[in-house]
């Protein structure tokens, strides 16, 4: 199974979405899938992966997608946290 998430305004992550292997057989072809499901040419999808292979983290609601880093970034727990630019983590 291949999982995407459809992206709000701010790169936010709205919701996570699971598609056949079958059907998203590559990145492309996962997202012109579900933008075809959801009727929406314009829909931000970006595909996230349940074991961390890429993208360094698996997307949960509330995260943002990072294009510069090409990654999902948990929200901020805190202030005084800093970001750990190779895992993408708060510490």
């Amino acid at each position: 199974m291949a999982h995407f998430t459809i992206l709000k305004s701010g790169n936010i992550v709205e919701q996570v979405v699971v598609v056949s292997n079958d059907i998203a057989t590559t990145e492309q072809a996962g997202i012109d899938f579900l933008k075809k499901l959801y009727k929406n040419q314009h829909l931000a999808v970006v595909q996230t992966s349940y074991n961390n292979n890429f993208r360094k983290n698996f997307a949960g609601i509330g995260f943002q997608y990072d294009q510069t880093r090409d990654a999902f970034i948990p929200k901020k727990p805190y202030n005084s946290w800093i970001l750990n630019e190779t895992t993408c983590q708060w510490e």
